[in-house]
């Protein structure tokens, strides 16, 4: 999405930081015993109280407000009745709509205590976000994004899924991102 107004930038922050919140209220939230099911209830909750409606229940009918995948399970996870135990891998992903704009986020997160391995993915996750991050600006490329996240991932022995990359947000939950002319 282009943004062409003030207003419009300022809808996208709105929902942003509603799906940020969430995000972070659910991950600490959970705890051992719980199941997804009850971490996502505690996500729907969120979401209704700022008043923004879950895209993945709006938009495809999925079976909850938010994707939540554990351990193994890369990415999309049906919320269910799978408990969660210490030094499990989980993952969360928040994307909802209000007012007719978008945001998506998502983190995986290391439920008390972890594998070594288990951390380092996290830390490595979070430092991959932190050098994409520091690609964007005005005259850079968006390709040097994914460009600097994958020579990291690469160089620390990840794989990308290429497939779940990115996208844009905006008026529509996946927008193709755009490139701004300098």
């Amino acid at each position: 999405m282009t943004i062409s107004q003030d207003a419009e930038l300022q809808a996208l922050r709105k929902i942003g930081r509603i799906v940020a919140r969430t995000l972070q209220g659910m991950a600490k939230a959970m705890e051992p015993g719980m199941t997804t099911a009850e971490l996502d209830d505690i996500g729907r909750a969120m979401l209704e109280r700022e008043g923004a409606v879950s895209a993945p229940e709006s938009l495809y009918s999925f079976p909850g407000a938010t994707c939540i995948s554990v351990n193994d399970a890369i990415a999309h996870g049906v919320p269910g009745p799978q408990k969660l135990a210490e030094g499990d891998l989980v993952n969360i992903d928040v994307s909802a709509s209000l007012d007719g704009f978008f945001a998506d986020t998502g983190a995986s997160f290391c439920l008390g205590a972890a594998s070594e391995d288990t951390q380092r993915l996290c830390r490595d996750g979070q430092r991959a976000m932190q050098i994409g991050i520091a690609q964007v600006g005005h005259g850079k490329p968006i390709s040097g994004i994914g460009n600097a996240i994958g020579a990291f991932a690469s160089k620390r022995g990840y794989t990308l899924i290429r497939n779940l990359a990115s996208h844009g947000i905006g008026r529509a939950l996946h927008e193709a991102p755009k490139e701004i002319p300098t």
